[in-house]
């Protein structure tokens, strides 16, 4: 069976590494914006190949694939969707596992993913207000207290700030903050022509992060199990938010700090909004899909924003565990056949994704390019780890360079978290810069000390939304917008 990759990072070549296993005999070609070498290695080692072309160029990738003539088409990002790659593709006969430009709107636009769940009273949505205009938003953050604030566009998981405002002896520095980085969010979005909000300021909750990926053709919905993402740069979730530096998942479907009721409530509110989605913008959903949940203390299971692809590292961490034919149910989903089809992981196991980046990273992606880099697979392999390329372009002189984002990840399986934990810490050694230049990962993820601090706070956050459900009051709260009154509804002069 041949099969069109399309993609150019770790995400990608963790597809590449679930397809390859499959008993259909893949062969993998691979459409890339840079010479990745571990999608290379899969492409060769299959008897496939691959082509550096601009993956967000419709016609680019339709010639690819009207060259490769695959059986199958995967989308792996999510840019290549917002362009309609997945659409001219479809509209020349191809199969294609990957949304289109209109069901992708779920994540390109944060503004319109809030405003369908409030438009069809999804339980799990926050307050928030968008801005089109600099001044009104400078205006409105000078009133606003604990916020979130984030570009309004999906930007590769990167931009969102969090801002407590608890302390009245800081608020007015707290306020030059929010008006500095709003307008420096707005400054960095002026170059996205493709949607009419700028910025998202939205409600900030508390609680502990994970995600709940699914695979659909449009009427079956097949759960994956959960997995915890880690976006901020630094240990202790400090630092600026980044794509994600490392991931864990397991035992089985669950993690250690959420429970089967929640998971089997977050697999609702997918699927609302799964149906909701279809019919607002009348189109079939065929692919991934994807709710970043926050276990609150407001809802219990709350979104903080939705993926139209697998999320990256996330899917990474199903490589070693998955147990069944792969790249036989991606098929399925294409075709619009899932309906029968299961899932097998093997449940005994855990997995630590651990991902690598140059210093700079995410902030200064200059300083973390063009540096050589070289790595030990075989001392990684010995360790019971996988690697996945990522941010890594080879070069006609035979080096490896960075791109300016993470650079490998680091994927290890074990049968508890302490054991992998330690074979993860061990793994990341065998990653050098050949130039001297920085690198960083974090060590905390996985660790006993991290997850325990998460168990204690979803115990905590258990405690008062449990006590709300019980009250009738999920989700419920007032909201004072400085010269438009209180409101418990956002929708009601909340939103511009």
């Amino acid at each position: 069976m041949k099969v069109l990759l399309v993609g150019s990072g770790g995400r990608e070549h963790a597809i590449a590494k679930l397809i390859r296993r499959s008993l259909l005999e893949p062969r993998i070609f691979v459409a890339m914006d840079y010479r990745n070498p571990g999608l290379e290695k899969e492409a060769e080692d299959t008897g496939g190949g691959w082509r550096i072309v601009k993956t967000t160029d419709p016609q680019s990738v339709a010639k690819v694939a009207e060259e490769v003539s695959p059986d199958l088409v995967v989308i792996g990002p999510e840019e290549p969707q917002f362009h309609g790659v997945s659409d001219i593709l479809r509209e020349k006969g191809f199969v294609v596992f990957g949304v289109s430009r209109r069901c992708a709107e779920v994540e390109k636009s944060k503004v319109f993913a809030r405003t369908l769940m409030w438009k069809y009273g999804i339980e799990g949505r926050l307050y928030f207000k968008a801005f089109r205009d600099l001044s009104e938003a400078r205006k409105f953050i000078e009133f606003a207290g604990d916020v979130v604030i984030k570009p309004a566009r999906q930007a590769g998981g990167k931009g969102v700030k969090v801002l407590k405002d608890t302390q009245a002896y800081l608020s007015k520095d707290r306020q030059e903050v929010k008006k500095t980085y709003v307008e420096k969010l707005f400054s960095e979005m002026e170059h996205f022509v493709d949607i009419d909000y700028k910025i998202l300021v939205e409600q900030r909750v508390e609680g502990v992060e994970y995600t709940s990926m699914v695979i659909t053709d449009g009427d079956t919905v097949l759960p994956l199990p959960l997995v915890q993402d880690h976006p901020h740069a630094f240990e202790f979730d400090v630092g600026p938010e980044t794509g994600g530096m490392g991931s864990i998942q397991g035992p089985g479907w669950l993690l250690p700090f959420i429970t089967r009721e929640e998971y089997l409530k977050t697999l609702e509110i997918v699927k609302k909004v799964l149906d909701v989605l279809q019919l607002e913008v009348r189109d079939r959903y065929v692919g991934a899909f994807a709710g970043q949940m926050m276990l609150t203390g407001i809802w219990g299971p709350t979104v903080i924003e939705f993926y139209s692809r697998f999320g990256d590292p996330e899917i990474s961490n199903l490589v070693p565990i998955v147990v069944n034919d792969f790249l036989e149910i991606l098929d399925r989903a294409a075709s619009r056949r899932l309906a029968g089809a299961k899932l097998e992981i093997d449940e005994e196991s855990v997995t630590i994704v651990k991902a690598i980046a140059p210093a700079g990273y995410p902030d200064n992606k200059v300083l973390a390019s063009n540096h050589p880099i070289a790595i030990d697979e075989q001392r990684i392999r010995e360790l019971g780890c996988e690697t996945l390329y990522a941010s890594i372009e080879m070069r006609n002189d035979g080096f490896m360079y960075t791109k300016g984002s993470r650079v490998f990840e680091i994927v290890c399986v074990g049968k508890d978290y302490e054991d992998t934990y330690k074979r993860s810490e061990l793994a990341v050694n065998y990653v050098r810069t050949l130039d001297g230049h920085p690198l960083f990962y974090r060590r905390d993820i996985g660790s006993k000390e991290l997850l325990s601090d998460r168990v204690r706070v979803a115990e905590k956050v258990r405690i008062v939304y449990r006590s709300r459900a019980e009250k009738g009051l999920l989700g419920k709260m007032l909201v004072w917008v400085p010269g438009e009154g209180i409101f418990e509804n956002p929708l009601i002069g909340f939103v511009r």
